[in-house]
């Protein structure tokens, strides 16, 4: 079967000066396992807190990972060396089905829908070629949406995590702020899972000083309580299966949760392009089989009550540092990541995370995935001096951040992500289809866009 079969690189222990093990060779066996726990640690934390953030199960979401993982490798024939983790493009959609009246079910079935939709794109640039994706969502286009599903998540932020324990927040977000600054190589690319565990040690500390804390809890109400409860770890089985739910379906929801869509098109072509640059082995005509695949796993995941999953820049960021591709470490990550899931204790470690902990990581990590889109704009050169540009996105953005709501029947209404993005969206074509040829000047396609700052492992969206 394609992607089986490594060779074995060199010797089996290290690339040579200035050589790379491609995605068809393998290192020695004990090296390509220890890799593959390097994977999971790069990818850990952002696979374990978007769950806790969109009220899932941690342990199901890892678990999935795994499978997303194989099924990725399986579908992209082993050519294409990436990791399927939860994807954190959802956290904003969550907060707003949970706001309308949505409980998990409804989550995971917008996400299914999503991911149904993210595998027709791709079977749609594989059949038409990569160049549609840049037609379609030009780079002024994604970065607005990027950026405004990033910023959407501000309120969440400042009105549900933070003012359960605001000093706990503070000294999170400086922690997580430092490592991510200060820290080099392979710690800087877990400083978010650093944050957690640091947070996780000052909630301890401080209930040992101070005791019980009088504040607003998960459910928002005002209580003397500790801020590490850890009784339900106590509880928990050392092994055992995830809770599995089916998804159900709501009109409203899937709306809600459809312009990520255009994140994760944006998402799987640069992490693409990253590694075909890196390989040395472009891999642009498989860009639509990498899209659907992902699509594809999300649905799968999704299915049995999971997050929805998405190519991980994390894993990217350990590959550039290693020059390690080979595929049979994201073997090895895949099956350490589905023997993490099978342990509910670790899922009550993750339950009992406090929210001072999470509204002081949120703050940078919100801040982060909002400002990819600046991003997107700064490697594509997008003129935001241009009016065709400047218009829908200024006018798309302040509605996606300000949670803008636009009613057309009683039952019936868009805001927030959704009509931020359909404004950026059809404004920009709408208003190209009328402006004068000098404001139409063709900007850089998003497949050429730079790709430096992916070596960083900056974000997975």
């Amino acid at each position: 079967m394609a992607g089986f079969g490594w060779k074995l690189h060199g010797d089996g222990r290290s690339p040579a000066p200035g050589a790379v093990v491609k995605p068809d060779e393998r290192l020695s066996w004990g090296r390509t396992i220890g890799l593959g726990a390097q994977h999971v640690v790069a990818m850990f934390g952002a696979t374990f807190v978007a769950p806790v953030l969109m009220g899932l199960d941690p342990n199901l979401a890892v678990m999935v990972s795994g499978v997303a993982t194989v099924f990725f490798l399986l579908v992209t024939r082993g050519r294409i060396p990436s990791y399927l983790g939860s994807s954190l493009s959802f956290v904003g959609v969550a907060a707003v089905i949970r706001a309308q009246g949505g409980d998990a079910a409804t989550l995971t079935g917008a996400m299914l829908v999503v991911g149904a939709v993210l595998a027709a794109c791709g079977a749609a640039v594989q059949a038409a070629g990569a160049r549609v994706i840049h037609a379609v969502l030009p780079p002024v286009v994604t970065g607005a949406v990027v950026m405004l599903i990033g910023f959407n998540l501000a309120p969440v932020t400042a009105g549900t995590y933070w003012p359960q324990d605001q000093w706990t927040a503070l000294l999170t977000m400086a922690f997580t702020g430092l490592a991510l600054v200060v820290l080099r190589g392979f710690w800087s690319r877990i400083a978010i899972f650093l944050g957690l565990v640091f947070g996780y040690a000052i909630s301890w500390l401080f209930d040992r000083i101070f005791g019980k804390i009088r504040a607003a809890n998960g459910a928002g109400a005002v209580t003397d309580h500790w801020r590490l409860d850890l009784s339900g770890v106590g509880r928990a089985e050392w092994l055992g299966f995830p809770t599995l739910h089916a998804p159900s379906f709501s009109t409203s929801a899937v709306l809600v949760a459809l312009p990520v869509v255009v994140a994760l098109i944006a998402e799987n072509a640069g992490h693409v392009k990253a590694v075909g640059e890196m390989t040395g082995d472009p891999l642009d005509d498989r860009l639509g089989a990498a899209i659907m695949a992902d699509g594809a796993a999300t649905m799968i995941a999704t299915s049995v009550g999971g997050p929805a999953t998405t190519t991980y820049a994390e894993n990217i960021g350990v590959m550039a540092a290693t020059r390690v591709y080979s595929t049979a470490a994201y073997w090895c990550a895949a099956g350490f990541a589905i023997l993490f899931g099978l342990c509910p204790k670790f899922g009550a470690v993750i339950a009992a995370i406090p929210g001072g902990v999470l509204g002081g990581i949120t703050v940078v990590l919100y801040g982060m995935i909002g400002l990819l889109g600046a991003q997107i704009w700064v490697h594509n050169r997008v003129d935001l001096t241009n009016p065709l540009h400047l218009v829908p996105v200024a006018a798309g953005v302040i509605i996606g951040i300000g949670n803008v709501s636009l009613k057309f029947t009683a039952n019936f209404s868009l805001s927030g992500i959704a009509l931020g993005t359909l404004i950026v969206l059809i404004g920009y074509h709408a208003l190209r289809l009328m402006a004068p040829a000098h404001m139409r000047q063709q900007q850089s396609p998003l497949l050429d866009a730079g790709t430096s700052d992916y070596d960083s492992g900056a974000s997975d969206l």
